[in-house]
């Protein structure tokens, strides 16, 4: 690392790392015990004097509190060595961080925003400003790096299809265009413009597969806008990348694209983090490159109460995941290594909302709301339920707030490790289901799900499978004795990042009574059998 590199850091720092021979790792005797981590943030590295028993909360605290770096709020995320550090009481040491490790802050941004420039010329520029700033800004940075655009009057800035004055403040078009990366198309006046669309189409696998006609509005909607010249719009959370997908007017949303090469740790990652050596996803027993699989396969399990999921219908899941398909889509707009190429990811529809379960105390949802996420949740054993996930809708007709469930690309997971569920403090967890949840929980049949995903295009390796059944097995057998959500949900999630799960010790035990070579079937039989033991030991000893 250059010393150029090191002047985004404040002059206390700066002096820590340079020295006559250049950058290096700073020591002290007398702090033997302290560690330093380096932290990766907008392209530059801070470094930071950790213990190895601190916290993840305290780090965060730590963070927010060095100079040249944001206030934190609560949408960021820590990750280290391609793992995301999710666990707040959780140490350091717990995650195997070690001395010079690299944590890569994740981050949305209150007064910086991200501003994606693309030319007539097929020139790109990505750069933070702040909001304060406006489009004359813009113009004058884009002189800088393209002589052809040297000249700002004769720049012209377009947004969504909408001309831009230079006096229009980033703050007023963000406040259009709501959290997402603004992208701008800049070219000479009167020249042509270029909208670099040429398929977008959904992936079918299977001929026999007939799509509903709302994914169809769907994804002719995102055509239309498309092909209209609005360009895809990358969210500024998260930590893969993510596309807001415009309709033909390019004044609504339609949907959000996310490819697979753009996951956390793939390939194309837009936010830095480092290539997944192994094929582990951020989460424990998910692989890179899957989440759009699972982001699918969310939907396809997410049956109406009336019965199982039709072919053809377009009926309302019980959780009320949005529908959710795999397409195949080619455009400039996407984040690209090199020549601009197909990409294949999950196309979800875009649902109008009120914010996120986070911008609001659970008191106010109601019971059944929180009722159908866990139901979700448990079945599918994910392994990043938070609140910043569950959107909050409008009041339905009785006046009563809609929860709706996103983000399933770390559901059935191969082990149940890093199941995470927000919604077990909430209070609604801890009342019983209702009759009419009991019998749907009742008419969940894992085989039937894992065939019903063999026929969608996704044969689900034999430990995701195994996820399902033992996850589906242990929600059934426990609203049979009476269990809350929050009885349930507690026995799959850990205490802390080192104490097994209840699930995982049924498990384990279940793998250590069976034989080498034993089947599938006569492991979970095994597995049901030690279950019943442990929940009847549970529930006796409540009541």
């Amino acid at each position: 690392m250059s010393s150029a590199g090191v002047s985004t850091l404040s002059p206390v720092l700066r002096e820590l790392l340079l020295s006559p021979n250049g950058f290096h790792t700073p020591h002290f005797s007398l702090d033997d015990e302290f560690i330093f981590i380096y932290l990766s943030y907008l392209g530059s590295l801070t470094p930071m004097r950790v213990l190895p028993c601190d916290t993840i909360e305290s780090v965060k605290l730590k963070i927010q509190r060095t100079q040249g770096l944001p206030s934190l709020t609560n949408k960021k995320k820590l990750v280290c060595g391609g793992r995301e550090l999710a666990r707040s009481n959780s140490l350091l040491k717990d995650y195997g961080v070690i001395e010079g490790n690299v944590l890569h802050l994740v981050i949305r941004h209150s007064d910086i925003q991200t501003i994606n420039v693309r030319t007539s010329c097929g020139k790109e520029f990505t750069f933070q400003a702040e909001r304060c700033r406006d489009v004359g800004y813009v113009k004058q940075q884009i002189a800088k790096w393209e002589k052809q655009f040297a000249d700002p009057e004769q720049q012209e800035v377009v947004c969504n299809g909408e001309q831009l004055e230079d006096q229009r403040l980033i703050d007023d078009i963000c406040s259009k265009h709501s959290d997402a990366v603004i992208h701008l198309f800049v070219r000479m006046k009167y020249a042509e413009v270029r909208t670099g669309l040429d398929e977008l189409s959904p992936v079918i696998v299977n001929p026999k597969i007939e799509l509903a006609s709302e994914i169809w509005n769907m994804i002719n909607s995102t055509y239309d806008g498309l092909d209209s010249g609005n360009y895809p719009i990358r969210s500024a959370e998260g930590t893969g990348g993510a596309y807001f997908m415009l309709d033909s007017t390019g004044q609504r949303y339609v949907s959000v694209f996310k490819p697979i090469d753009e996951e956390p740790m793939a390939v194309n990652n837009p936010r830095g983090l480092p290539l997944s050596l192994d094929g582990e996803g951020l989460k424990k027993g998910t692989r890179v490159g899957q989440g759009a699989f699972r982001e699918v396969a969310a939907y396809i399990l997410d049956h109406p109460i009336t019965g199982r999921r039709s072919l053809f219908g377009d009926e309302k899941g019980f959780a009320g995941v949005p529908p959710t398909v795999m397409v195949k889509c080619l455009h400039n707009g996407f984040n690209h290594s090199g020549d601009w190429t197909a990409k294949i990811g999950s196309l979800q529809m875009f649902m109008e909302n009120n914010g996120s379960c986070e911008d609001m105390g659970p008191g106010a949802f109601p019971v059944k709301e929180v009722h159908k996420i866990s139901v979700l949740d448990i079945r599918l054993a994910n392994a990043d339920r938070h609140a910043g996930n569950i959107l909050l809708s409008k009041e339905d007709e009785n006046d009563q707030a809609v929860l709706i469930p996103i983000d399933h690309g770390y559901c059935l997971p191969t082990s149940f490790e890093d199941c995470t569920f927000e919604w077990l403090y909430w209070p609604q967890a801890r009342q019983s289901y209702s009759p009419e949840i009991i019998d749907y929980i009742k008419s969940l049949d894992a085989e039937e799900d894992i065939a019903l995903l063999k026929f969608h295009g996704w044969d689900l390796p034999v430990e995701c499978a195994r996820t399902l059944q033992i996850s589906t097995m242990l929600l059934k057998k426990g609203v049979e004795r009476g269990m809350t959500p929050f009885a349930i949900g507690s026995l799959m999630c850990r205490e802390s990042l080192n104490k097994e799960s209840v699930i995982e010790g049924i498990v384990k035990a279940a793998l250590d009574s069976v034989l080498p070579g034993t089947t599938e079937a006569t492991f979970l039989d095994a597995v049901s059998d030690i279950m019943d033991q442990r929940l009847d030991g549970i529930t006796s000893s409540i009541s």
